[in-house]
């Protein structure tokens, strides 16, 4: 497998609406898999939460990161403490925990299918003319991993194997195999989705 690199912009997402707001797929793998089949082996994705309080929908064969990227919220599950989120702070759990969210945000989300695939997410915050290279995390000798960048505020670039994509606020890039470099033009911050495929 060779080193790719392409631009997600908001034209190539998938927005639906659902109860309490709208939910925007920006990348899922494999390429075609539905999120209403569960079939997929991991997922990014944003959604607004326009109610009060809310319920998460039960995916039990699913790992789940959780950030905000606007406004604060209360999250808890099985009854437990309620942990407050707030933007780049990233709160990781089993998605067949019964979660609640106390709070009205637009939120940033990470699935990874359990026994699949493995991965992280971070915050990274990136001065005027910053840079970072992109390392993998998970330590697994795997020839399928794949970074997704999605661009919070400012812009950047990513390079990888001579290729540079540049993108901005509201856009993503999804580098397949190899270590890419992440620039900043002016003060910037990114989500960062890292995923590895476990099983062949």
């Amino acid at each position: 497998m060779n080193a790719t690199i392409r631009q997600i912009v908001s034209a190539d997402y998938d927005t639906t609406r659902w109860s309490g707001g709208t939910t925007t797929q920006i990348a899922i793998s494999p390429a075609g898999a539905c999120y209403a089949d569960r079939d997929f082996l991991w997922r990014v994705s944003s959604a607004t939460v326009e109610l009060d309080a809310s319920d998460f929908t039960p995916l039990p064969d699913y790992e789940r990161f959780l950030s905000t990227l606007q406004g604060s919220i209360l999250v808890s599950h099985d009854g437990g403490t309620p942990l407050a989120l707030t933007p780049g702070n990233i709160h990781r759990f089993d998605g067949g925990a019964a979660t609640r969210s106390e709070g009205i945000c637009t939120d940033f989300n990470l699935m990874l299918r359990k026994g699949k695939c493995s991965g992280e997410m971070r915050c990274l915050h990136l001065g005027e003319h910053g840079a970072a290279k992109l390392s993998r995390t998970v330590a697994l000798e795997r020839e399928r991993y794949s970074f997704l960048v999605y661009c919070v505020e400012g812009d950047g670039e990513l390079s990888l194997d001579g290729e540079t994509v540049r993108f901005s606020k509201g856009e993503a890039v999804l580098a397949q195999k190899g270590e890419p470099l992440l620039r900043s033009g002016g003060a910037s911050v990114f989500m960062l989705c890292e995923m590895t495929e476990t099983e062949s």
